[in-house]
């Protein structure tokens, strides 16, 4: 299947679900409570986005090539080149998510935006603005009793509780950068592909290599920004975002280093 039939069978499928309108409620719950607890979190083709794998790493308290190795299948996205990890299923015969447990998630507080967002569905795209212009879809599946519960819920009350704003909004960026990658109608090489590996999914090998090549001596970051850099894994993914647009594209849109 080529890249454009891809999205199309993608379009597709969400077509085919109920469009969730702002404003409009749906009702659900997931809890120990509700019969089917645990039945989702297995045998799943799993997208790990760079902020979904900051997460995951800071709360197992693993190096990104340790968390890769073990919990992580690293491929591209077939229309830009740009990489694309997976969440590897553990070895158990009903290829349990590797960090689910009989009471639960393991990682609850920094799961993946993916299962954040379930049962509803997201997708987005850029405007003539480039503004991201977004939809929700209510993902019912027919194993699921969670729909049974009471609870009511919009999709940004959902999204508020369960704190999808800073994944959303890193998520974004990069499908901003796929998106603009996309309209030169070029893919990324081997060299850029691993480029955009290390600096987006392996930020503290990134922080090795910002030092080692004295980066920051070739373009003009204030001393403060530097430090919040090298200190913190958020500001240093931000960095990296613009830093591969800029090697990538010659410029930066949101470019706040030159």
């Amino acid at each position: 299947m080529t890249s454009s039939e891809e999205r199309d069978a993608t379009q597709a499928f969400l077509d085919s679900l109920p469009e969730l309108e702002s404003g409009e409620s749906f009702r659900f719950s997931c809890h120990p409570g509700v019969r089917c607890f645990n039945a989702c979190c297995s045998d799943l083709t799993m997208p790990l986005t760079p902020y979904d794998v900051l997460r995951l790493r800071r709360n197992l308290g693993m190096d990104s090539e340790t968390f890769i190795a073990e919990h992580a299948r690293v491929g591209q996205y077939p229309d830009t080149g740009f990489p694309l990890l997976h969440l590897r299923m553990s070895d158990h015969p009903l290829k349990l998510c590797p960090f689910v447990s009989d009471e639960g998630c393991t990682v609850y507080p920094d799961r993946s935006s993916a299962c954040r967002t379930y049962p509803l569905g997201r997708a987005t795209r850029e405007d003539e603005d480039g503004n991201v212009v977004e939809q929700f879809f209510v993902v019912q599946e027919e194993h699921c009793r969670g729909f049974e519960e009471t609870k009511a819920w919009t999709s940004a009350t959902w999204l508020q509780d369960q704190g999808l704003e800073p994944y959303y909004r890193w998520n974004d960026a990069y499908m901003s950068l796929m998106a603009r990658q996309r309209r030169t109608g070029t893919v990324l090489g081997p060299k850029h592909a691993t480029m955009c590996l290390l600096a987006f999914y392996q930020l503290d090998r990134f922080a090795d290599f910002v030092r080692g090549v004295h980066l920051f001596s070739r373009l003009d970051v204030d001393e403060a920004r530097q430090e919040r850099i090298l200190a913190d894994e958020e500001e240093r993914l931000g960095f990296a975002l613009e830093w591969a647009e800029l090697v990538l594209f010659g410029d930066c849109a949101t470019l706040r280093m030159l």
